[in-house]
């Protein structure tokens, strides 16, 4: 039986990451890479395609586990008749090699534990030839992967497993270190576990101290914020949506992606979390990934990218994996980066127009691409599309996607007259003008006082709450507030927003799914900007409480059984979880406001974290989501 997702804790060295259950088990781990094929995929199969478990011998009374302070270091306490030990891991932000380093202390009484590795490269395909080297090391390598394990532990081969046990006593410890190396390339050089475990607490505590968060909500800005960070991708600035494929949205459905990818669609909310926050080094390698990655012909443009700006995503199925829970198919690769999606032309104009705003520097390259970009909406913007949940089901005329189109060149208009730069505004206010007058004429529906998903159709959509967040519609408008009250109709199940309801929609794909969580979070945004403060703070609250012990969400929630569901941690979960808590911190302390996000600082250089006293203006924002 699998272990439920909210079980799993992430640690990661900003390249890759794992998964490690309660029990102690490394469940989910792709190397080098965050898109490598795993060699431990227990998560989506079983043991027999690859895990790694250190636990106690004996029957566990209590299991107790935490991050440490503003780090990324797990720390699982286990308890049992004889005494209690903490198993600690964590991954030291990328030096010359990858280390996932484990190391079991001892703190009351004498205690015997077990560890069990089973490496299976591609995927719980490939069993490595395992050699033990001078010095007691064991190397495994397969292909071009080759694994290092080092330990002062007597360790020993059976049944294609690498088996220990020890004993523990307080003050006492056991490390383990397994390093990821070419195989073509000599070993990966030993490090010390200790000295490393010093080395990656001061990285996460000098990186946190570098935030910004106060208020009631603190802690969980703080939380999500480091979780974002170790989804990022050093070396390129990307940020991966999520380590895991293939986590379904429903137990046993078919609504399974590949999310360790880029999405356009996440641009906009991910530099205001890192710009309300503080992080500026990030904020401009996030957006300067942004412009190389779309680089090129804007017809060309896709909706998501490799960790690098890689174009080629194929899809292709894991077969011989039963996935999480029988939920198959197991995809690697996203067949979704090929479709038409009109909104994240808006999404990336924004993202460029925050950064500005922000105090980003501007660069004329970059400039010269986004007027590429707007002069091609202008000739795309009345086609139908896939939409912000990339359907697999015929293109439409979807709302968001139209008025997603009217923030591109409501952006493009806004470079000109806010920040001098040069473009045929006359013609852009032309276009913004024919598309906002198109969307409210066949968009909104007069007898329910709601906007809805799509020309043609009568079904709604939680992507419609962003409307007043966009700039399109003013928060105060009738039409506006008749939307968000039919949403709460319409899409609201046990407390949390749906998407949109699969059971009517003619999406390519069988119905069912959770509650997608960062609807619920644009939900609070809504009510905040409609004046429903009490309303904003309640559901918030409820969506703090569905977080793992951790403080890790997923992308969905299925209110019925409790469980989190999709792929884990999802990056934009805690994305819109940073910008509604800072929205709600504004709030709070409505004297500390300025009037206006044009009062923000602006440089050509990168801004200094403590002249930029206020954050972009909460009432231009743009959404960010995906669905596969």
């Amino acid at each position: 039986m699998s272990a439920p997702i909210e079980s799993y804790g992430m640690v990661g060295d900003c390249q890759t990451a794992a998964l490690i259950g309660k029990n102690g088990s490394v469940d989910w781990l792709c190397w080098p890479r965050f898109d490598s094929d795993a060699c431990f995929a227990a998560l989506l199969g079983g043991q027999s395609n690859g895990f790694w478990l250190i636990s106690p011998h004996d029957d566990v009374k209590a299991i107790r586990r935490r991050y440490r302070p503003d780090t990324l270091i797990l720390e699982t306490e286990f308890e049992t008749e004889s005494g209690r030990v903490t198993l600690i891991d964590f991954m030291l932000p990328r030096g010359p090699s990858s280390d996932l380093i484990r190391i079991v202390r001892g703190d009351e009484g004498e205690v015997t534990v077990c560890m069990e590795l089973m490496l299976r490269f591609g995927y719980g395909t490939t069993t490595p030839w395992v050699t033990r080297l001078e010095g007691g090391a064991l190397r495994a390598v397969a292909g071009p992967d080759m694994v290092v394990l080092r330990t002062p532990a007597h360790v020993r081969g059976e049944n294609f497993k690498t088996l220990a046990q020890f004993s523990v006593t307080r003050g006492k410890s056991m490390p383990f270190v397994l390093s990821y190396g070419p195989s073509h390339l000599p070993l990966p050089a030993p490090v010390d576990p200790y000295e490393s475990l010093s080395k990656c607490e001061k990285f996460w505590c000098d990186w946190t101290a570098k935030t910004k968060t106060d208020g009631v909500h603190a802690e969980a800005i703080k939380r999500s914020l480091i979780t974002l960070k170790g989804l990022t991708f050093l070396p390129s600035g990307g940020i991966v949506a999520a380590p895991t494929t293939s986590l379904p949205e429903q137990f046993g459905s078919e609504r399974n992606w590949d999310y360790r990818l880029c999405w356009l669609r996440d641009a906009t909310l991910t530099l205001l979390a890192m710009m309300n926050a503080g992080i500026y080094d990030e904020a401009a390698a996030w957006r300067d990934w942004l412009q190389r990655a779309v680089a090129g012909s804007p017809a060309e443009m896709q909706i998501m990218y490799g960790l690098r700006g890689e174009r080629r995503l194929t899809e292709w199925i894991a077969d011989w994996l039963p996935g999480y829970a029988n939920s198959q198919p197991v995809r690697i690769g996203n067949a979704a980066h090929q479709q038409f999606q009109l909104d994240v032309y808006g999404e990336l104009m924004d993202a460029f127009e925050q950064s500005r705003k922000g105090g980003l520097a501007a660069t004329e390259e970059g400039w010269e691409l986004q007027r590429s970009l707007i002069s091609h909406v202008a000739k795309v913007w009345r086609h139908p599309d896939n939409g912000i949940w990339e359907t697999r089901g015929p293109q439409r005329h979807f709302v968001h996607s139209k008025v997603m189109a009217w923030v591109a060149f409501d952006r493009a208009i806004k470079g000109v007259e806010t920040h001098g730069l040069k473009g045929p505004v006359e013609q852009w206010r032309a276009i913004r003008d024919e598309i906002k007058a198109e969307v409210c004429d066949k968009g909104f529906d007069s007898k329910r006082n709601t906007f809805r998903a799509s020309y043609d159709g009568d079904l709604l959509d939680a992507s419609l709450l962003l409307m007043a967040q966009t700039g399109f519609l003013k928060s105060g408008d009738p039409r506006f507030i008749g939307t968000v009250e039919a949403i709460e109709r319409d899409l609201m199940r046990d407390g949390f927003v749906m998407r949109y309801n699969t059971h009517d929609a003619n999406d390519g794909l069988r119905p069912g799914e959770g509650a997608f969580l960062a609807c619920s979070f644009w939900l609070a945004d809504a009510y905040i900007s409609i004046g429903r403060h009490a309303d904003a703070e309640a559901l918030f609250n409820r969506l703090l409480a569905i977080r793992n012990d951790l403080g890790l969400l997923a992308e969905e929630y299925d209110p019925h059984y409790k469980r989190l569901q999709g792929n884990f941690p999802q990056a934009f979960s805690h994305i819109a979880l940073i910008n509604t808590a800072f929205n709600l911190t504004r709030f709070h302390k409505p004297s500390e406001q300025r009037a206006s996000s044009h009062d923000v600082q602006t440089s050509p250089e990168k801004p200094d974290p403590k002249k930029v006293e206020a954050p972009p203006d909460f009432n231009h924002q743009a959404s960010s989501s995906r669905s596969r």
